[in-house]
């Protein structure tokens, strides 16, 4: 369900994204506004990622290979990863940059509110409203496919620990967008009520103060899963009751799990067994822990226990 829903989440904001960068750069075209500029450029970026999400979506899903023996659902990271990326360098530095090239433009001319001040004066409020609206419909669509699956989460234990990289990284994008949107707003309306540029300048800066803020956030998160998380505390201890309650099963001595990919899961267990068992019931043991473990937890898909026995004491021979 997680990666259907994210899935339907991407979709939803690239095809909210491309039209918003439309509006956005025929507006600049008009207004010559650096607002509109920067959020131009950061539709075109999020829309970008977005394609990036779809592309490591798929490519995840091939076949495992000799070379890549676990498979290949780590590449949903690394392209969140390279999309944290995108909305730094792309997105926020640009905006940074607007703002300077426009701070030294007012300071040259501190009263030339240039394009802005004629017959398309309301060119890029109606757009920015119009791209509010579009983005707010993106956000609710990342909303409800969230809520399907976060269970009693918050929404910043929900980005934090979730496996699955797509949901995280559109809504931090959609929440970035409305909010750069809102600076754009007010940034271009104050310019035109007060016939000052320089609160054009200042929305581009917050803008892009924003976008970088949101691009460290994303990249820390997703960094983390490529370098290999454990499965979360409630899958740990299901597939620990699951084997300690196999027949055969003495208990669990010690056990690491590790994400290959958001729905694959590593089990590596030593489990311990009676000494007096032969080889044979303890290969049988073992099956019947591996189904009861991937019945506690789909997920687990690689599993692999080492049988072990303990001392009359409980220490381990």
């Amino acid at each position: 369900m997680s990666t259907e829903g994210g899935t339907k989440a991407v979709v939803a904001a690239l095809l909210a994204n491309a039209g918003i960068a439309v509006l956005k750069f025929t507006a600049f075209g008009l207004t010559r506004s650096s607002s509109l500029l920067a959020e131009a450029i950061h539709s075109v970026a999020d829309s970008g990622n977005q394609l990036l999400l779809l592309t490591g979506g798929r490519r995840s899903q091939r076949a495992a290979t000799e070379e890549h023996p676990f498979g290949y659902g780590r590449e949903r990271y690394l392209y969140s990863f390279i999309v944290s990326i995108v909305l730094f360098s792309v997105g926020g530095l640009f905006a940074l940059y607007e703002a300077y090239h426009k701070a030294r433009e007012v300071h040259a001319h501190p009263h030339d509110l240039g394009q802005l001040d004629g017959r398309w004066w309301w060119v890029p409020v109606v757009v920015l409203g119009g791209s509010i609206v579009l983005e707010g419909f993106s956000f609710r669509t990342a909303i409800r496919e969230t809520n399907l699956i976060r269970g009693d989460a918050s929404w910043t234990e929900f980005v934090r620990r979730a496996k699955a990289p797509e949901l995280p990284v559109i809504l931090l994008e959609d929440f970035a967008a409305l909010l750069g949107l809102t600076f754009a707003l007010l940034g271009v309306g104050l310019a035109l009520i007060t016939k000052n540029p320089v609160f054009d300048a200042i929305g581009t800066a917050m803008i892009g103060v924003l976008l970088v803020a949101v691009a460290v956030v994303l990249a820390t998160e997703t960094k983390s899963l490529l370098i290999g998380e454990a499965a979360d505390p409630a899958a740990q201890d299901r597939i620990r009751v699951a084997l300690e309650s196999t027949e055969g099963i003495a208990g669990v001595i010690h056990m690491k799990t590790l994400h290959l990919g958001p729905e694959e899961l590593l089990v590596a267990a030593k489990i311990a067994v009676d000494p007096t068992d032969s080889a044979a019931e303890v290969a049988v043991a073992i099956d019947r822990a591996e189904a009861a473990c991937r019945a506690a937890e789909p997920t687990a898909r690689v599993i692999y226990l080492e049988p072990d026995i303990r001392r009359p004491g409980g220490s381990l021979v």
